[in-house]
């Protein structure tokens, strides 16, 4: 893995490969963009640029320094991420921390980075800094990083990864040069998902469309959760308002874990795009074996109706996405929609 590997992200790669070039490197660096399309492998990409003895500025990948740095070892780059997502990667145990494992990058975490970057590299002219998933900084942990981006070490490159870039303090935001990556193009995700997971092509294109660009997130789509997607969209559109015991079962089944229910709204709402789609004359729907059932609710909802299911769609997700209980959420939804329906 090289910065030239990285696929989907031209532009934010040509900026990377073109400030290597001119010598003209921002010290901290903030990588901001959804989640699963390329962040993280250009993060690497640069750090082994950045400490490749054999291809200096550019990174062979192939040499022992840029082996380390992609499987997170060597000694002159950090990686800094909340102790949840070292659990989730395996890089540790949830035995090796005192209590819960911490969402959040601590104040603790920032200060241990602080001491080590103030040392002198061991085998590289340069050391970097990875922090992934930096919008889960706590509000400590980013006052305490301001004063390293202050003041930075001047063989020291920074570089942040966020899905969430408002999350961070403006004063961070304005103190790093931002480099954005694009949602990834469906053909390539489906494409990649396809090889990968050695799935049919219409399972895969279905997986591309509903994971929104994001590789990483259509590799992880739950398959089995895809082959419900008939059952869910059917159930979902039987709902009425004279009868809301359907509809505190479908909360019930799709609300009992978060993944489950963050797969359920997504169907939903890959769903009600379609029937928008169509009401709007189109033709070409992610769920083309639901086109008549799409035909009959686009008759019976209006266009407004269908933002608003849109709208609560969302903003469950964005609730669920915060910790709010999956099943709440759902249940919230779908009684505001049907009671929508009874006006």
């Amino acid at each position: 893995m090289t910065l030239a590997s990285v696929v989907g992200q031209p532009r934010a790669i040509d900026a990377l490969q073109a400030a290597l070039r001119s010598g003209t490197l921002h010290h901290a660096y903030l990588f901001a963009g959804p989640e699963g399309v390329g962040k993280e492998l250009a993060a690497v990409g640069l750090a082994q640029a950045l400490t490749c003895p054999e291809q200096p500025e550019v990174g062979c990948g192939q040499c022992a320094s840029c082996l380390r740095v992609a499987k997170g070892i060597h000694p002159d780059v950090t990686w800094i991420m909340p102790e949840e997502e070292r659990v989730s990667r395996g890089l540790a145990g949830r035995s090796d921390f005192t209590g819960t494992p911490s969402r959040d990058i601590r104040v603790e975490q920032i200060r241990g980075l602080q001491e080590r970057i103030a040392l002198h590299g061991l085998e590289s002219r340069r050391k970097v800094a990875l922090i992934t998933s930096a919008h889960r900084m706590n509000e400590a942990a980013q006052n305490a990083f301001l004063k390293t981006l202050e003041e930075p070490p001047s063989d020291t490159t920074l570089i942040l990864i966020a899905a969430s870039m408002d999350r961070l303090l403006p004063t961070i935001r304005s103190r790093c040069s931002k480099v954005h990556f694009a949602p990834l193009p469906v053909d390539l995700v489906a494409q990649r998902v396809q090889q990968e997971r050695k799935l049919d092509p219409q399972t895969a294109a279905l997986a591309a469309v509903m994971a929104g660009g994001s590789l990483g997130r259509a590799l992880s789509l739950d398959v089995d959760g895809l082959a419900q997607r008939k059952d869910i969209v059917t159930r979902f559109e039987a709902l009425r308002p004279d009868n809301v015991l359907p509809a505190m079962r479908f909360a019930e089944e799709f609300g009992g874990g978060r993944e489950d229910a963050e797969q359920a709204l997504a169907l939903l709402s890959l769903w009600t795009r379609d029937v928008a789609l169509l009401k709007a004359g189109a033709d070409t729907l992610a769920n083309l074996d639901l086109k008549e059932l799409a035909r009959e609710t686009a008759a019976r909802v209006s266009e407004s109706e269908l933002h608003r299911r849109l709208h609560l769609i969302e903003r469950a997700q964005g609730a669920i996405a915060r910790n709010g209980s999956p099943r709440l959420q759902l249940e919230r939804m779908l009684i505001e929609l049907l009671m929508r329906e009874v006006r």
